[in-house]
């Protein structure tokens, strides 16, 4: 999410133009209430933005703890599953058997960390 333009928190160019056009009809008596409101409307602006921009940073963070919890299960698991998958390969093919299947391994967990990185 992008800071965004002032119209999208509440503060609009209509905003200004009505504060300068109540400006010229009550004259320079109101004025300081006029500022005071503009005001208000301008920090109620900062303040929206500031919070969706703290909630997207929230968002991001509990996205990248999760990818990298992901992350983590995925090499306990591949390992895990490695050892009898290492033994049944090698009985089978010997050491190319067992070459190709920790290849497999480590490319899915390769494709895994990569599409991690791309989505961010």
């Amino acid at each position: 999410m992008s800071a965004g333009r002032p119209e999208e928190h509440g503060l609009g160019r209509q905003d200004l133009e009505a504060v300068i056009e109540a400006r010229r009809d009550l004259g320079p008596t109101y004025e300081p209430a006029l500022v005071e409101s503009l005001a208000e409307k301008v920090e109620l602006a900062i303040d929206a933005r500031a919070h969706a921009r703290i909630a997207q940073d929230r968002r991001h963070r509990s996205n990248e703890v999760q990818r990298q919890k992901q992350q983590l299960t995925l090499g306990i698991v591949s390992l895990g599953t490695g050892i009898p998958i290492t033994a049944i390969a090698g009985g089978i093919e010997g050491l190319p058997g067992m070459v190709v299947a920790w290849v497999g391994i480590a490319a899915v967990n390769a494709a895994h960390a990569l599409a991690g990185r791309t989505r961010q």
